[in-house]
């Protein structure tokens, strides 16, 4: 299980090792290899084998861990049509044991001491060995390469040994994002839960509506910003310039939901031609906010649900007033009475904890949680939101 827990963590670590140098880098896993890195074509620039052992000791020229990555390897370059040497991807075995001087493990190694040549030859010598059987079919697999193959495929070979073992991975963590040590705890562990949720869309296979195909540094970095941001404020930039909307583009918003709740608590046009600024501005600025990596979508949500909960607790104590005989003309004065209160209560919510939002922002953005309301968990204006949503979707089903 820790292997599995170190997997994950161990990519989160390296995609935070390159993001000050290359935020552009993105990371998968579990496609061709444990762990890949994409930087910005179809080829990914590296494969790379995690192997966690508790006890780190000494790395084994026999042993399965190296062997089995070896033919993992071989398989997954035979997938990408065996790149030539100026797209061969670098093959990469980060482990917590240790290379013993003079085994192939130690001439592999980043450094002065790297010797392709001799780690090559010794390789060789080892796969050519009797034994033992655990890893014959392994050994067989390099062995069956050509000889310019073999020289290629060992060129790309990177052994990182003595790699921290998980419960040392914090530290490391921290420090590749630049983590003060006073807030060390608090932001990994916003950030790792996050990451958590990440991995999952990752790894997922059987429903594509919930799978990632990468995630790059750049949206690592500005989910460290968002979870900075609750130590130290951080104003998300506003990009749009507030306008008039047109005619045209008023009337183009006219059969969504977001217009028909508005109607609903008798809003007149003018009114409503307002209100669509919020929601048409705060939509193109949200979407840039994503776009350009300034909120992840976690971030977002997050915000949304923040707003979501104003609605409710302002929907609750105004309905509660109602009596069950109350009128269609009381409904739609409470319901103005929920819109107006929720508008004031989000205008003042930060986009991010600890920042600040212009008002337009949040009264668009609740409006675009009203266009995709649940009819049982709103938000809605309406008292009678609710069978008034369902209606309305039973009519266009018609």
């Amino acid at each position: 299980m820790i292997g599995y827990l170190y997997q994950c963590e161990l990519a989160l670590l390296e995609l935070a090792e390159r993001s000050w140098d290359n935020p552009a880098a993105e990371v998968r896993m579990e496609v061709l290899d444990d762990i890949e890195f994409m930087h910005g074509s179809g080829t990914p620039a590296e494969l790379l084998q995690s192997k966690h052992r508790g006890e780190a000791g000494q790395l084994s020229e026999t042993g399965k861990d190296f062997w089995r990555s070896v033919a993992s390897w071989v398989d997954a370059l035979n997938k990408l049509g065996n790149p030539g040497a100026e797209s061969m991807p670098l093959l990469r075995l980060v482990t917590t044991q240790v290379a013993a001087e003079g085994t192939f493990y130690y001439q592999l190694r980043r450094g002065a001491q790297r010797d392709v040549p001799a780690a090559l030859a010794r390789m060789e010598q080892v796969a050519d060995a009797d034994g033992p059987q655990t890893t014959a079919e392994e050994r067989k697999m390099f062995l069956e390469l050509s000889p310019s193959r073999r020289y290629q495929f060992v060129d790309a070979l990177v052994i990182s040994d003595g790699s921290p073992v998980m419960s040392d991975l914090d530290p490391s963590l921290a420090k590749a994002l630049g983590i003060r040590v006073n807030q060390q705890d608090a932001v990994l562990d916003q950030i790792k839960g996050w990451w958590y949720r990440v991995a999952v869309q990752l790894l997922e296979r059987k429903d594509p509506t919930r799978q990632r195909a990468s995630v790059s540094a750049q949206e690592l970095l500005c989910r460290l910003d968002e979870v900075g941001d609750q130590f130290a404020g951080e104003n998300l930039p506003i990009t749009e310039a507030l306008r008039r909307l047109t005619e045209a583009e008023v009337a183009a918003y006219d059969g969504d939901l977001v217009v028909a709740q508005m109607r609903w608590i008798g809003l007149k046009d003018r009114a409503i031609a307002t209100y669509l600024r919020d929601y048409h501005h705060a939509r193109a600025q949200r979407s840039e906010w994503l776009r350009t990596f300034k909120i992840t979508e976690q971030g977002l949500e997050d915000y949304e649900q923040r707003l979501w909960d104003e609605w409710d607790h302002i929907f609750v104590d105004l309905i509660d007033d109602l009596d069950v005989d109350s009128d269609e003309a009381d409904k739609r004065s409470v319901g103005k009475n929920v819109l107006s209160k929720t508008m004031d209560k989000v205008a003042d919510e930060p986009a991010r904890l600890g920042s600040s939002t212009v008002g337009w922002v949040g009264r668009g953005t609740m409006h675009s949680l009203a266009d995709h309301a649940d009819s049982d968990e709103g938000p809605g204006w309406h008292p009678d939101f609710s069978s008034l949503c369902q209606d309305r979707a039973n009519e266009r089903e018609k």
